[in-house]
């Protein structure tokens, strides 16, 4: 007997209902009703990177599909959500819909939509502060957010109370200060210690993108492209001649380095 759903037609119904099979006690796939929540939030956090690798990679063909699994891990939680008696994927959307609408006065609303994008970022942000109510100015950051990226939205909840450095010399001496006992506590302290250092250290770079504009996690992002560019470059150089960098020096390995360096200033 044919399954009915090959011949749904294509669309969230259709989804809803391979995710509901999934998930079927006596029919669906072992795998998927092996899974909960806590389970699932890592694949949900992947996908969600490699929509934003696509993107930045400018690969519209790959971004369509990395959108329907991203869209699949909200399906898939609405489901388990379903299951316990939570909510249900139309509660979603129904939320998500009026949240929208409730965050958008000026276009579905009676303000004024002649304001800058960065005014209208405020009022964004101030509609969240109403949404929290009386909570911590940092209770809501998002725990699974990356350190990078976590760091930047704890500090901008702080500034928006007067908690910040006002000048940017302040936050590059903060980073020296930091650097100088990082350095100390590699001789003297405890592995632990050590690293409740390197993260003080990280946390002020941070800070220093913030006041510089730039967003942390994506400067780290496009430097680790850069070095893995480079050292691809050292690979292929050596391969030429026969070597590797296990079997080079360090002083070979830098020289081509530079090279490579140079190369991608010309470009």
């Amino acid at each position: 007997m044919a399954d009915p759903i090959h011949d749904m037609p294509d669309g969230l119904p259709r989804l809803r209902a391979v995710m509901a099979r999934l998930r079927d006690p006596e029919r669906g796939c072992p795998w998927d009703l092996e899974q909960d929540f806590a389970s699932i939030a890592p694949y949900t956090i992947e996908e969600a990177y490699e929509v934003a690798d696509a993107i930045q990679r400018g690969a519209m063909d790959e971004l369509r599909g990395e959108l329907g699994d991203l869209l699949f891990q909200s399906v898939y939680h609405a489901q388990m959500a379903e299951e316990a008696g939570h909510f249900d994927l139309d509660d979603v959307i129904a939320g998500i819909t009026a949240k929208m609408i409730d965050r958008h006065p000026h276009v579905f609303g009676d303000e004024s939509r002649d304001k800058s994008a960065t005014q209208q970022t405020a009022d964004w942000e101030a509609a969240k502060a109403r949404e929290r109510g009386s909570a911590g100015v940092l209770e809501g950051v998002a725990l699974g957010l990356p350190a990078l990226t976590r760091a930047e939205k704890l500090q901008k909840r702080a500034a928006r109370v007067g908690f910040d450095w006002p000048e940017t010399d302040q936050v590059a001496a903060k980073i020296a200060e930091e650097a100088a006992e990082l350095a100390e506590a590699r001789d003297t302290l405890s592995p632990e210690k050590i690293a409740d250092e390197m993260g003080d250290l990280l946390f002020a770079l941070a800070n220093l993108a913030r006041h510089l504009g730039v967003d942390p996690e994506a400067a780290l992002r496009g430097t680790n492209d850069k070095f893995t560019r480079r050292f691809a470059h050292i690979e292929a150089e050596l391969a030429a001649r026969g070597s590797s960098p296990a079997a080079a020096d360090l002083d070979e390995m830098e020289a081509l380095w530079v090279a490579a360096k140079r190369a991608e200033s010309r470009g």
